[in-house]
């Protein structure tokens, strides 16, 4: 079975750290973290309809359920605090215990 199949809201509080050029993007840089930031927030949020709609579960890590689908074409890219960017096509919604979810551009699946 594919897709999200309960019911799921938006946690907005995650959303700026994901988003091009936004002042918590710049934070994870100056605190040395890379950011995984997608393209624009129009493919942030086409991302997550798509995993939603046929999404595959790829388990419970770091205590949330993480659900994720591979793109033929660039969601957006991780930038590391020395400016080097790599494209990433893998997008992942994170629901935390109270069914509160974000979508994040990955390379990967996270594992443990």
């Amino acid at each position: 079975m594919s897709g999200i199949n309960r019911q799921i809201t938006l946690d907005s509080k995650h959303i700026a750290k994901h988003l091009p050029d936004t002042p918590q993007m710049r934070r994870l840089l100056n605190k040395g973290r890379a950011a995984h930031v997608f393209n624009n927030e129009a493919t942030m949020n086409q991302v997550a309809q798509a995993i939603i709609e046929d999404g595959e579960f790829t388990g419970k890590i770091r205590g949330y359920d993480r659900y994720g689908l591979f793109f033929v074409e660039s969601i957006g890219y991780r930038v590391d605090p020395d400016g080097s960017h790599l494209s990433l096509y893998y997008g992942e919604i994170k629901v935390d215990a109270e069914n509160r979810y974000h979508a994040t551009p990955r390379s990967r699946f996270s594992q443990e």
